[in-house]
């Protein structure tokens, strides 16, 4: 339940502060906004301000501005999308994205004044000295892997480990955690980690090959907990927003790729059930944690929403820029149908990671 919870709250604060940026510039140029909605129809509730209907929806994953004329109709009213020019309307679009990355970039700061948690290798520099808490987390965990069947978790501070002889040791890189799996390959080992606070211990038997993914099958990392004064975390954030937006764009464009050429996806594809059990993991670790998670997930949103596929923003600010060169208006009917064929993929794309979700929780 409390899970639910943070994740109804992230989703709504990342709908919220997307949406109100077409909110915010569709009403600075003079449009006239019909409704600010909170999920998608059917509607559940709804009141009435001036000439806009605040509304929250049945269905909870996703917001939306229905702005005056903004499927070409009406251009002669003064107050509708379709009469404005060609910029005022682009600068509509890409204002929900905009504002993700804005939002990134707070988080971020202020993450980086409370304190971030990064990964600082095992060698001892500059990053290493000036870091607290120093841990060593698993960051990724292989699917059908000894790990995933031993219920470990993304960010579970590995403890130490004892191997089939009994012999017990602490961890304190990430490179002990990997030999110690290498030099235990086909044996059973016991696992400390911890979690919520709580340490367990997991017995675990480690395959005798390595079939590409790890022996146990995850990604351990040292980390530790950097914080900076207010000046520095402010540029810190930005930079740290900046290099995040590029990776994820490079992650995204490698994934397209894979995916149209090979006809595979480069890694599984999580919808809201999977991200509402990360967003609880991240979470239980911390507010830190919970920051960072949160800056991800909306410059995820910004990259995804900026794509020009149909139905997304990236798609309508296509169709703006055709229309620019053109020299006329792209064909209502055209337009209409091309973004409710994406809409449904998109859809049925949600329907299909929901599904590889609620497979992974049985």
């Amino acid at each position: 339940m409390i899970t639910a919870l943070i994740f109804i709250a992230v989703i709504g604060v990342l709908v919220v502060v997307h949406e109100s940026g077409h909110f915010i510039i569709a009403k600075r140029a003079g449009m006239k906004v019909e409704e600010f909605g909170l999920g998608f129809p059917p509607r559940l509730w709804g009141i009435k301000k001036g000439e806009t209907v605040y509304s929250i929806n049945w269905i909870p994953f996703g917001g939306f501005v229905k702005i005056y004329g903004e499927d070409g109709e009406h251009r002669d009213a003064p107050k509708s999308f379709a009469s404005k020019p060609i910029g005022t309307r682009l600068k509509v679009i890409v204002a929900g994205v905009t504002m993700n990355f804005l939002l990134a970039v707070f988080l971020l700061m202020l993450g980086n004044y409370v304190g971030i948690r990064v990964g600082i290798g095992d060698e001892a520099d500059d990053i290493s000295a000036a870091a607290k808490d120093k841990k060593v987390q698993i960051l990724r965990i292989v699917e059908n892997s000894p790990a995933h069947e031993a219920d470990l978790k993304i960010f579970d501070e590995i403890v130490g480990f004892t191997d089939h002889t009994g012999q017990t040791s602490m961890v304190s890189t990430a490179q002990e955690v990997r030999n110690f799996i290498s030099a235990n390959a086909g044996n059973k080992i016991e696992l400390a980690i911890r979690r919520d606070s709580q340490t367990e211990v997991k017995e675990i038997l480690l395959p005798e090959k390595d079939e590409g993914d790890g022996l146990l099958g995850i990604v351990p990392a040292r980390t530790g907990l950097l914080s900076y004064p207010w000046h520095e975390s402010l540029w810190r954030g930005l930079q740290d927003a900046v290099f995040l937006t590029a990776q994820t764009a490079i992650g995204y464009y490698e994934l397209f790729k894979t995916l149209l050429l090979k006809g595979q996806l480069l890694a599984d594809v999580s919808g809201p059930i999977g991200i509402a059990s990360v967003t609880g993991q991240a979470a239980a670790v911390g507010f830190r944690f919970l920051l960072q998670f949160v800056a991800l997930i909306s410059v995820n949103l910004a990259i995804l929403n900026i794509i020009p596929f149909p139905a997304l923003d990236g798609g309508r600010a296509l169709m703006l820029i055709v229309e620019k060169f053109k020299g006329s208006p792209v064909n209502q009917k055209l337009e209409a149908a091309i973004n409710s064929v994406g809409f449904a993929l998109l859809i049925l794309l949600m329907v299909y990671a929901t599904v590889k979700d609620i497979g992974r929780l049985f």
